[in-house]
């Protein structure tokens, strides 16, 4: 293919099968960012304070992209926004350390009290990000907005503690089909609302929702069957939606063709040309390990990217978080090869 697309027609292409002259090299943000230590001291835009004010949150965006050759601007910067909006309080952590949940607001699914529908884009945290999103795709039409959101097990195990939610999806099922089905329906309207001002893409990434700790069925129960609500809401918009799905996925790969969303992302233990070979409906993304992009050299994040490449991955992305120490060089190393 002869032609040279943009970064956003690229990826556009890619996650509606219509083929591309190469891969998009991506970091969707969210869970799987970029923001790392070197490219906030390089270019003086930092966390905490852009996780809050909508200039910032752009400005950093940017600086992002441009510094590390990922091919999008993907936002937010953490995993906070919604569970904060629903109750939680925020650890906003530092310039090192993303934020993380500090506190539970429930005891236990039976606990949950229901805000009224679309509250997550009522929180001012929400606002700066759809404010941020719809400044970059305006100002920078070429080149795609990610916007990523939290999957909807991840969200109800930070409204819930942990440990006490995995127990009440199988002691308290009714009641825990209710808590996730009000988290989802936040959700929806939440992801609708960056679709509508500009994201190119929506990231729906669900950390909690691996095989490993739900184990097949409950994988098929809560995590696809909400997933997927999400996702045929989204699509509806116009806007595509690629799923990220951590751990070893064996446990439930059976279960993977039937997530709705135009590409799956997973992690670095997945053999991702099996997986194209076995469901070649997928569109596949990822998967370099974050862990070679944080300790290893160009020589060899070099090899391992064209390794993905031979094996005609349609989206080439880390394969789950970023550390923030990861070296900038590593990053360029990996974009730069896929760019070639």
């Amino acid at each position: 293919m002869s032609d040279i697309f943009s970064p956003k027609e690229r990826l556009l292409r890619v996650l509606n099968k219509q083929g591309a002259e190469r891969p998009p090299v991506v970091c969707p943000g969210g869970m799987m960012n970029a923001a790392i230590v070197e490219v906030m001291h390089k270019t003086g835009h930092t966390l905490p304070e852009a996780h809050h004010e909508a200039g910032l949150m752009e400005r950093l965006a940017y600086a992002v992209s441009t510094e590390t050759g990922f091919e999008n601007f993907g936002l937010p910067f953490c995993m906070t926004i919604e569970a904060e909006a629903l109750g939680s309080a925020i650890d906003f952590g530092s310039l090192k350390c993303e934020p993380k949940i500090a506190r539970e607001p429930f005891t236990s699914v039976d606990a949950v009290t229901f805000l009224p529908k679309a509250s997550i884009g009522k929180n001012k945290r929400a606002e700066a990000l759809i404010n941020a999103v719809g400044k970059l795709s305006k100002k920078y039409p070429d080149t795609p907005v990610v916007g990523s959101i939290t999957g909807p097990i991840s969200l109800a195990a930070s409204l819930v503690d942990p440990m006490t939610f995995l127990k009440d999806l199988r002691k308290k099922n009714e009641r825990s089909h209710k808590v996730i089905t009000y988290v989802t329906e936040q959700l929806i309207e939440y992801a609708k609302l960056i679709a509508l001002n500009g994201a190119a893409v929506i990231a729906i990434a669900d950390p909690t929702a691996t095989g490993e700790i739900l184990g097949p069925q409950l994988f098929e129960e809560f995590a696809v069957r909400y997933i997927n609500k999400i996702v045929e809401e989204v699509q509806k918009t116009g806007v595509p939606v690629i799923v990220h799905i951590c751990g070893d996925v064996k446990m439930v790969k059976n279960h993977l063709a039937a997530i709705q969303g135009k590409a799956i992302s997973v992690d670095a233990m997945v053999n991702l040309q099996k997986l194209k070979e076995e469901y070649p409906s997928l569109a596949t993304m990822g998967n370099l390990s974050t862990y070679m992009l944080e300790s290893s050299d160009a020589e060899t994040i070099y090899t391992a990217t064209k390794r993905l490449l031979e094996k005609k991955i349609d989206i080439i992305a880390p394969a789950c978080g970023l550390s923030t120490s990861t070296p900038l060089e590593n990053i360029k190393a990996f974009t730069e090869t896929v760019k070639g």
